[in-house]
């Protein structure tokens, strides 16, 4: 398996860094609180480790695991650290009551995040339409996909069907817009009457 550095020290970052320990990877966890990055490795065991927020991530993928308002920035204070990696965004930029995007209508989170990454990194949007706590429960799920770069595509595809995940290629990074309106659709749902132990998933007939 392969080192995954994650950004962050949230739910997501718990639910993503769990399963993927559970499924043989080497789990990095660099987060500005050090005490909460250190706490959450000790609960995900396996040799998870903490790096230092800002340097140079030991994974090649790198999930950017904070809420959308935070994203960019971490991205920019990393700059050139990122240089060489595959940056997988998870961020819904829900407005303040997740009725509909903060993006505006010719953009997403992922390419605001492609746009600060160093020059020539390749951004995978990925697991923006899966609830953390359903994440956390390790059963198969389908996870929608989208990146202008085949071959990081392919890695992070990889990493996902590694940990019993099943990708689902969308297209280029501008479809991250709709699957960050899928996001908003999963709460719709949630909402309404299904509840938020819902996951999406496509049914080939």
């Amino acid at each position: 398996m392969t080192t995954i550095s994650i950004i962050g020290s949230g739910n997501m970052a718990t639910a993503i860094g769990t399963r993927a320990a559970k499924h043989g990877h080497a789990i990095e966890l660099m987060s500005r609180d050090t005490a909460k990055a250190s706490a959450l490795a000790d609960r995900i065991g396996h040799g998870a480790s903490v790096g230092a927020f800002g340097a140079p991530p030991a994974g090649d993928i790198v999930i950017v695991a904070v809420p959308y308002t935070g994203a960019v920035d971490v991205v920019t204070h990393y700059g050139d650290a990122l240089a060489d990696k595959i940056l997988v965004d998870i961020s819904n930029p829900f407005n303040a009551d997740a009725s509909g995007l903060a993006t505006t209508p010719d953009s997403s989170a992922a390419q605001e995040i492609a746009a600060a990454a160093p020059e020539g990194t390749p951004v995978v949007k990925a697991l923006n339409s899966v609830f953390g706590h359903v994440l956390a429960h390790d059963t198969p799920l389908d996870v929608f996909v989208a990146g202008d770069d085949a071959a990081a595509k392919a890695q992070v595809a990889a990493f996902l069907e590694s940990i019993d995940l099943r990708p689902l290629d969308t297209g280029g990074l501008a479809m991250a817009s709709v699957l960050e309106w899928t996001g908003i659709l999963l709460m719709g749902l949630a909402r309404n009457g299904a509840g938020f132990d819902i996951a999406l998933g496509a049914e080939v007939r």
